[in-house]
């Protein structure tokens, strides 16, 4: 299959996905208008009793703490003019289970990245410009990957976020301190399930859009390739180096 092995190749294409989708879920935990968005769109202050200065503390309190080293989270807020521990014991205990979840997360985003990258080093020093073509294809296949992939999942999300947003809980977590009651536990009140669902959107997108880059610039090098002599002349120009 080509210049390169096959595996190589088909674990190029598998991590193409991987590095676009584990790269916008690490950019949504730590955009700070995705958490002030979702807050003003939900009327988290009213619903809270944090105003909105607060609440946009306790996001940065939040990312901050899933990028840190300490334990255990540690929160505290003005709730309706009383300043007090903002999450209970159990939602601290979730919160670093969050916390571990979200650090596999930029550990696929690194090891995706850097392979995709050790791949183009190593093919451009074994092949110069002719590697420029294989990479194109494979680029365009893993962005088609990630269309089909992200496309099935919306698809099946659209139908029933509920259900999909149950069993990542529950897939994702040795325990049910997920379980948790908007009544009393302000993690929930600060970020409902339709907040969820719309940083699930917001992911989806920006992978959506890096796909859409991938396949549409490398479906239009190949066909370039095929109606221009770039090839040949590649090849005529990796002769002169190699001589």
């Amino acid at each position: 299959m080509g210049r390169v092995s096959w595996l190589p190749w088909a674990i190029f294409i598998i991590a193409v996905p991987l590095f676009l989708i584990t790269a916008s879920v690490t950019w949504a935990f730590n955009s700070p208008g995705l958490y002030d968005d979702g807050f003003e769109k939900y009327s988290i202050s009213r619903i809270s009793g944090i105003t909105d200065s607060d609440l946009r503390q306790v996001g940065a309190d939040i990312r901050s703490y899933i990028n840190s080293g300490y334990e255990p989270l540690d929160v505290r807020a003005s709730i309706l003019g009383t300043e007090r521990d903002l999450f209970n014991d159990r939602e601290v205990a979730h919160m670093k289970d969050v916390k571990q979840l979200v650090r596999g997360v930029y550990v696929l985003a690194l090891a995706s990245a850097l392979y995709l990258a050790a791949m183009v080093v190593i093919g451009f020093a074994l092949y110069r410009g002719r590697f420029v073509a294989d990479l194109a294809k494979r680029l365009a296949w893993g962005g088609g990957l990630t269309l089909v992939l992200l496309i099935v999942f919306g698809l099946v999300a659209l139908v029933g976020f509920d259900s999909v947003f149950l069993k990542f809980h529950q897939l994702s977590f040795a325990n049910d301190f997920w379980r948790l009651d908007p009544r009393t536990d302000y993690l929930v009140r600060i970020f409902p399930q339709d907040f969820w669902f719309d940083a699930t959107l917001w992911v989806a997108v920006r992978a959506i859009s890096g796909a859409l880059i991938l396949t549409v610039a490398g479906s239009a090098f190949l066909v370039y390739r095929k109606y221009s002599g770039w090839q040949r002349a590649m090849d005529g120009l990796d002769s002169v180096h190699e001589s």
